[in-house]
This record gives structure tokens, sequence and C-alpha cells, in this order.
């Protein structure tokens, strides 16, 4: 079972070109399921036949899973028999008939453009760490990106001033304009800051945008602590994640008018079902405010 689940990590490594991240989630889920074979007797995958696959469903259901979890971790083993299958390691697909349960519906949380601002505001004066974090706050507001996706920045990866090169998930690829602010705030981190910071590395992380103040290049960590202390000092009520921005860029663009498959293309979704998840979002706005506001709404 472990050269059957080793094979199907490096496919969807190598082929289907998966981020990281959901290789070690992959690799953790189909260990649970593997080492549940191995207590049932099982020890090789093409002994597996639906009962089986029925029964760790029924397993997983028993454990009090949140109903995402077990759907990422039924996915994950839906695939690897699907390969195996294809593959020729077995005759059948056991798992072709197996059901994940529905994921409940995740509305995006935005922040109102005040609280944008607010929040942006709070990276003032002209220290390098300022300018830094002012820097990473106007380029992720600007250009929707993943906070993943903002840390792996390369310098070379701001094209022109204009636009920025974005490699999301399966490293795919995508442009995404700046806007003015972002362009000023970056231009003066550049030329002002970033410098400081590079030299302070001796050469380590050189092509890096966002720099520590060792001069490494800034972790998903880091970029969550700029963006937490912000929301303190903006005194924010809203609960702040790394992801708030990427939320209230799409939220803003659609209610100023924005279609939604250019939204998708910003943002780098591979469906446009996701993203119409923020129209239920601006709809709900809507509704509110026409509920506050008309003198027979209520």
């Amino acid at each position: 079972m472990e050269r059957d689940v080793t094979a199907y990590l490096r496919y969807a490594g190598l082929e289907r070109r998966l981020a990281k991240n959901t290789i070690a989630s992959y690799r953790r889920d189909l260990a649970a399921y593997t080492d549940w074979l191995a207590d049932q007797g099982i020890d090789s995958l093409d002994e597996v036949v639906p009962a089986t696959l029925s029964a760790y469903a029924k397993f997983l259901g028993q454990r009090e899973l949140a109903a995402a979890s077990i759907s990422r971790m039924l996915g994950a083993v839906r695939q690897l028999h699907r390969f195996l299958q294809v593959e020729g390691r077995v005759q059948t697909d056991a798992a072709r008939e197996l059901r994940t349960p529905k994921k409940p519906l995740r509305l995006p949380k935005a922040i109102p453009q005040a609280d944008v601002t607010a929040l942006i505001e709070t990276a003032s004066g002209d220290d390098i760490v300022a300018l830094r974090d002012r820097a990473l706050l106007e380029l992720l507001y600007a250009t929707g990106a993943r906070v993943s996706e903002a840390v792996d920045l390369d310098v070379d990866d701001v094209v022109d001033r204009e636009i920025v090169r974005l490699t999301g998930k399966g490293d795919k690829q995508r442009i995404v304009p700046l806007g003015s602010y972002a362009r000023t705030a970056l231009d003066a981190y550049l030329v002002r800051a970033r410098p400081a910071l590079a030299s302070r590395g001796k050469g380590r992380d050189a092509a890096a945008l966002f720099l520590g103040v060792r001069g490494q290049r800034v972790s998903r960590q880091n970029a969550w602590l700029i963006i937490k202390k912000a929301a303190e000092r903006a005194e924010l009520k809203a609960e702040i994640s790394p992801h708030t921005l990427r939320h209230s860029f799409a939220t803003h663009l659609l209610e100023g008018g924005a279609d939604v498959r250019v939204v998708q293309e910003l943002l780098g979704h591979a469906s446009v079902a996701t993203t119409q998840l923020y129209t239920l979002v601006t709809a709900d706005t809507l509704r509110d405010v026409y509920t506050q506001a008309h003198p027979r709404a209520r």
C-alpha cells in the first residue's frame, strides 16, 4: 500500500502539479486511510471493495470530524483508487460510487472599504518596517493575492511598475494590475527600505520582494502577524484573517460593477463557481442596505 500511495503522490505532484501543501495534506489523509485498512487486516489496496470504503466513511463520521475534513479525506481516497485503476494496479475502482458529505456553504468575509483604508493607514511613517508593511498591505488589497503568493514574490515579478506576476496553486501564473496606491507604496519601499533590509541578509534571499528585518524573505507567518497587528492598531471590530484583504478585493470589485469572470481571472480561481460566492455576499449587502434605507422595506 505504501508503494501505491507513493506512486500516486508522485503523479499528483508531477502530472497534476498540485501545490506542495495539497500534497502534504493528501499524504496525511492517505496515511490515515492505509493505517485504518491495516487495522482491518487489509494489506493490499486491491482487496478494497465498496463495502470497505463505506465502512471507512462511517468510521470517519463517528470521529466527529467536520464535514469539510471528511470530504477532503474521502476525496483523497477517491483520487488514489481512480489512479490505481487507470494505471492498471487494480482491476476496478472500488471508490467509484463513494460519496463525500456536502461542505457547508461558507461565504467569504469582507470588510468595508473604510476599514481597509484604516488597516492600511496604520502602516505609516518613514522607517523601513513601516514602508515594507504598507507596501505589503497595499499590494494584498490591490491585487487580491493570497498571502502565500505575496510573500513568494520576487522583485522581478513586479513588471514595469504597472503589473505584478503572481504564481498561484499548481504553479499557475497570472498577471494582475497594480493600482496607483500600491505602486506608490512599492516604489517607496523599493527605494527607501528594501536596500537596507537586503544588506542585512548578506545575499540570502536576494531576489525576494518582501524582506524581514534580518534580510530574509518574509514568511506567511510574518505576513499574518503584520496584518493582525495592523488590525489591532486600527481597532477593527471584525475578525481579520490572512484572507480578509483578498475577500475584500473581490467583494469591492463586484460592488463596483466588475464582471464576475474578470474577478475570477484576477483571483486565479479555476472555476467561476468559486468566484460566484462573492456575488452572494454583495447580494446580502444590497439586501441589508435596502432594508435599512427604504421607507417601506420593513
